[in-house]
């Protein structure tokens, strides 16, 4: 029978806090940067990343951090079902810095942490029997009552016939044989923990560790002497990890050199951050062995996934996707620094942003200029009128998934607070309205530095007036800014949507969006999103779409504006637009909101009024793509 899963992890979870200051002391840390984190947790997101169906077993706290943990694993696509949520216990931090290529001060924050209280009873055998390998690490080993759990784990897999792994992961302090200061120690001998080690190898069909977790496993700093202690006792097959020289497997006897071992390639690149590279080489190696590759093919999986990992901020975010990661084979190292290799970071960003909206039915209610201009308007009334839109939108979304919302900051705060976390698409406009040239609102300040402090999940909208035969004055003061602005979204990790509207300063033929999306691309800059006026040929879509996707195939896509036209306009175009698989769908406003802003600025019309026409407005839109969308 197949299973349904490929790995279940077992162990360790907590959010790792990364100081965000490179170079110096944790003591003179400004700001963190907020990760999820624990070896077993890591090892789930980064066979996910590869396309392995991977599941955890760990324990969460019942409060703010341990949502966080479960949201970001669904976001990656790890099966939670093995997820305790702890009500008495707390999840697990980790503050962690990058003082400089060698050294990495960390403090664990464990004190009887929600992972730590997983119990016999909460090994469910149906679940470790649905997949193909359980995969344990070595700090659940520590402690009997977790001990007790994990080894259970292990044997259910063993009766039903998967394979089990165990990465040593040697963390001395959690072992309680070096203090709270030394969490970036990495070996201290102990009698105890080698006996602890030893007496569960024989559970384990991969055994994987540094030379040093090997010192500790096999009870000897002879590294040949360790591996072979750990034969003695172990059929496994022995892989052991030796930083740039890469990595050696041993499937039988253990030779007088580790230079006989079966290897895989290893990478000479710049290491930024030594922090969860080891994650990040067992879940390449996991790759491979669970699809049967050979040895020095699963090494080189995991030599390249290590490589990545040591070049990037952060454990988890840092590990690469398949698509990433045959990318890296095919065109090789440019530069040592490979999070300075722009071609590389871009698939990295965009193979690995988590989520996806195949259909997007957005409700703008961004505009300020055009509501400010109303009769009867205030910056109070416009702002409460922007919260009955999201009223509005949120009813005909009804917690579906598909639907977005476009709001400001400025005058739509209230709402802007309110749809976070509804589930709704969320983007966020920062130009100035209509400002050409592009001109951004001045609360983002003159380096963008407002964007830190954006919920992760706000998309940055602009709309840039322009048009490939603009002047060279005009077109670099647009291009400057919007260059710097998309520079600053992926520094602050935030989605970016770029607006063009050429028709708007000069006449259009069928090459001219395409032509204003191609200039972009050159210059560097790949929105995550395209908004884009409605085109009434096939010849300028497919101009437009094939500028897109011969320079990013892994773009979000396009959503269609609609400039205020009357729905009988928009279904016309939604026509058209609907035969292209790259477009998802629609960013509408006034279309939706227009007669009842107007009329409920003047108190003709209730809230509830405004609600109902604007929902009533915004459900028939969706339908009418919807339809379009079916008719293709």
């Amino acid at each position: 029978m197949k299973k349904k899963l490929d790995l279940i992890t077992i162990g360790r979870s907590s959010v790792d806090l990364y100081g965000g200051q490179i170079g110096g002391r944790l003591e003179d840390m400004r700001y963190f940067d907020k990760y999820i984190g624990g070896s077993p947790t890591n090892i789930a997101c980064g066979t996910a990343r590869l396309g392995l169906k991977s599941a955890v077993i760990t324990g969460v706290g019942d409060e703010h951090m341990g949502r966080y943990i479960v949201e970001e694993l669904q976001r990656e696509g790890v099966d939670t079902t093995g997820v305790k949520v702890d009500p008495e216990r707390l999840t697990a931090l980790v503050l962690l810095g990058i003082r400089d290529q060698e050294q990495f001060p960390l403090i664990f924050y464990r004190e009887n942490c929600a992972d730590m209280g997983l119990t016999v009873d909460d090994i469910d055998p149906e679940f470790i029997r649905c997949a193909r390998a359980m995969v344990a690490t070595g700090t659940h080993l520590s402690n009997p009552q977790v001990e007790a759990a994990t080894v259970k784990a292990l044997e259910i897999a063993r009766e039903s016939g998967s394979r089990t792994a165990l990465d040593i992961d040697y963390r001395p302090n959690l072992w309680g044989v070096a203090g709270h200061n030394d969490g970036e120690s990495r070996f201290v001998a102990s009698e105890k923990v080698t006996r602890k080690l030893l007496a569960h190898m024989a559970l384990f069909d991969l055994v994987v560790g540094t030379e040093e977790e090997f010192h500790i496993a096999g009870g000897t700093t002879d590294t040949v002497a360790a591996l072979r202690a750990v034969r003695a006792v172990s059929n496994a097959t022995l892989v052991c990890k030796r930083g740039a020289m890469g990595a050696v497997a041993f499937k039988g006897d253990i030779p007088d050199s580790l230079d006989d071992g079966e290897e895989g390639p290893g990478y000479q690149i710049e290491v930024f951050n030594v922090l969860g590279a080891g994650d990040g080489f067992m879940s390449g190696l996991l790759k491979g062995w669970l699809d049967d590759e050979d040895w020095p093919v699963a090494l080189q999986y995991a030599n390249a996934c290590g490589a990545l990992a040591v070049s990037r901020h952060g454990c988890t975010p840092a590990y690469p996707s398949w698509d990433e990661l045959q990318f890296f084979f095919k065109r090789g190292i440019q530069r040592p620094d490979l999070r300075n290799d722009v071609a590389l970071e871009q698939m990295h960003w965009s193979t690995n942003r988590g989520l996806d909206w195949p259909q997007m039915r957005i409700f703008a209610f961004d505009h300020r200029s055009q509501l400010e201009e109303l009769d009867g308007a205030s910056p109070e009334k416009i702002g409460k009128f922007k919260s009955l839109c999201l009223s509005a939108a949120s009813q005909v979304a009804d917690g579906k998934t598909g639907y977005g919302v476009l709001c400001d900051n400025r005058l739509g705060r209230d709402a802007l607070y309110r749809a976070v976390g509804t589930g709704l698409w969320i983007g966020r406009p920062v130009e100035w309205p209509g400002s050409r040239p592009l001109t951004l609102e001045p609360e983002l300040g003159l380096d963008y530095g407002a964007l830190a402090e954006w919920p992760r999940d706000q998309v940055v909208k602009v709309l840039c007036f322009c048009h490939p035969d603009d002047d060279a004055a005009m077109r670099e003061a647009q291009e400057n800014t919007i260059c710097r602005l998309f520079s600053a979204c992926r520094r602050h990790r935030l989605e970016f949507l770029l607006e063009v509207i050429p028709s708007k300063v000069g006449p259009v033929s069928d090459d001219t969006t395409a032509r204003v999306i191609q200039r972009f691309y050159d210059l560097g800059v790949y929105p995550d999103w395209w908004k884009l006026e409605p085109m009434t040929t096939d010849a300028a879509w497919q101009q437009t779409i094939d500028a897109i996707e011969r320079n990013d195939a892994n773009t979000r896509g396009i959503v269609v504006l609609g400039l205020g036209e009357s729905e009988e306009k928009l279904a016309a175009s939604f026509k058209i637009a609907a035969r292209y698989p790259l477009v998802k769908g629609f960013a509408v406003g006034r279309t939706l909101f227009a007669e009842s802003a107007s009329a409920w600025m003047l108190g003709e019309i209730t809230d509830e009024d405004a609600i109902t026409t604007m929902a009533d407005n915004y459900a028939r839109l969706c339908a009418v793509w919807d339809q379009a969308r079916a008719a293709v």
